[in-house]
């Protein structure tokens, strides 16, 4: 619960709380636990909520109709926003009754291997706090990271146009592109530069090889007319 931001845990007639084995593997989530609420039955720990949906795996004849966890994330962080909403599930052992899931509005379950579909209640409780958390910030839950940002903001329309004669200056002058029968290169160069979206950063790398192209071939020019004034006259 913790994970994925959500922090409300009722429990209902619990064989032993607290428990130290609980608080163990609670691993630093333990102030969820010291803040649940236990209750002696479901009334109870169902009162003041408007919407209730009972997570089973099993598909019944009898109680609310069933929909997928990710459906359900959608409607329930609609409702969360006028109302309270409360997420039932069973023991690990024998899950929901069918008495306890006509108490709720709506069934949900994983849409899992049919021919595989048992979850531990651990497990099933994550996945639907997750897409909980995936529904309630539209599928771009915020990223907190430490880690350096790689990418650069994209490189603003005349930065790129400058790249552009930059280039078209070193296929020039180092012999590369004919200016006199350039063909459809700029064009084709423009496409492939175009598809990748250049960054600020990857702008400037690639404007410091031109330089460093542009600096060797000034050097070997350099060199030549000096090897030719210094020849026979």
């Amino acid at each position: 619960m913790k994970t994925m931001g959500l922090s409300r845990l009722v429990l209902v007639n619990p064989k032993c709380f607290p428990d130290p084995q609980a608080v163990a593997r609670a691993a630093d989530a333990d102030d969820i636990l010291a803040q649940a609420l236990v209750c002696g039955s479901l009334d109870e720990a169902l009162a003041g909520a408007i919407h209730v949906y009972a997570l089973s795996a099993r598909h019944r004849n009898l109680g609310p109709s069933a929909l997928p966890a990710r459906a359900a994330a959608t409607e329930i962080v609609a409702h969360a926003g006028e109302a309270e909403v409360a997420l039932l599930f069973g023991n690990e052992t024998a899950g929901l009754s069918n008495a306890e899931v006509q108490r709720c509005q709506r069934t949900v379950f994983i849409p899992a291997n049919p021919d595989y579909s048992s979850l531990n209640l651990a497990s099933a409780v994550q996945l639907l706090c997750y897409e909980l958390r995936l529904a309630a910030f539209d599928g771009q839950p915020p990223v907190v990271t430490r880690a350096v940002a790689f990418a650069s903001p994209l490189a603003p329309h005349q930065d790129v146009e400058r790249f552009y004669q930059h280039l078209e200056r070193v296929m020039v002058s180092s012999g590369f592109l004919d200016p006199q029968r350039p063909r459809r290169l700029l064009a084709k160069l423009r496409r492939l530069f175009g598809r990748a979206e250049l960054e600020g950063d990857e702008i400037n790398i690639l404007r410091g090889l031109l330089d460093a192209v542009e600096r060797k071939l000034a050097r070997q020019g350099a060199i030549t007319e000096r090897a030719e004034n210094s020849g026979p006259k």
